[in-house]
């Protein structure tokens, strides 16, 4: 995002703070932002726990919500962004609101191909179909229209699934099997039988706080993401 020590960010759909902390350690005035009341009361435990009163605003804000009434003012922050939150029917609006609340920069991270929810490699090798997003290339668009000029990076995160049985496997992958897929269960089950490994960090604390599982498959599971930046169009030119 390019920040400059000091300045002050939306982080929008902030989550349980999982940027939001670290930016406010680092010194910046922090507005954190989600919709859920759940993500906002872990938040508050990770503000109390790291002692960030002083540095983090919570904020309950929805994307659909009237900014002008519930949200933070115009040109309230030095860099307003949406990491992988951008969940809205009103692609254009929530990148207006960014736009506008931002003094200097803007950004979102948004998935450049498939949802974070499948494995695409996986799904291809057992001939399941799988719809990717064009999201991204929605907001570039709109971005250009609104007379920006988006800077766009990608990059991609890895992903261990991990599990303790071949059925365990097969339980939890079925969930990426929808929108007519439901039907390749057993060609699920020969591929997970066949390139299931030892996990070597099994017991050990996955990303999400848990234990991990005894098996992982043998690749590794990648989602892309592309990052897109701009200046604020209704900045003032200095």
């Amino acid at each position: 995002m390019a920040l400059e020590p000091g300045e002050s960010v939306l982080d929008m759909g902030c989550g349980a703070g999982s940027i939001a902390i670290p930016l406010a350690q680092a010194g910046h005035p922090v507005i954190a932002a989600d919709f859920s009341p759940a993500m906002l009361g872990t938040l508050d435990a990770g503000i109390e726990y790291y002692g960030l009163d002083d540095r983090i605003t919570p904020l309950e804000l929805a994307w659909d919500d009237d900014w002008d009434l519930v949200g933070p003012v115009a040109k309230a922050v030095d860099v307003a962004f949406a990491s992988r939150s951008v969940t809205t029917t009103n692609l254009k609006g929530a990148l207006v609101k960014l736009d506008r609340t931002a003094r200097r920069r803007c950004a979102v991270t948004m998935v450049a191909n498939s949802s974070p929810r499948y494995d695409l490699h996986l799904m291809n090798a057992i001939g399941a179909s799988v719809t990717c997003s064009n999201g991204f290339v929605y907001a570039f668009n709109i971005l250009i229209q609104m007379g920006a000029l988006p800077q766009v990076t990608y990059f991609e995160s890895p992903r261990r699934d991990t599990f303790d049985s071949l059925e365990a496997g097969v339980a939890d992958f079925s969930r990426m099997l929808e929108h007519g897929n439901e039907d390749k269960v057993d060609r699920l089950r020969d591929y997970i039988a066949q390139h299931m490994i030892e996990n070597p960090h099994a017991g050990e604390p996955g990303s999400k706080g848990v234990p991990q599982g005894r098996y992982m498959l043998d690749h590794v599971r990648k989602v892309r993401w592309a990052f897109i930046a701009w200046e604020p169009v209704s900045a003032p030119s200095s």
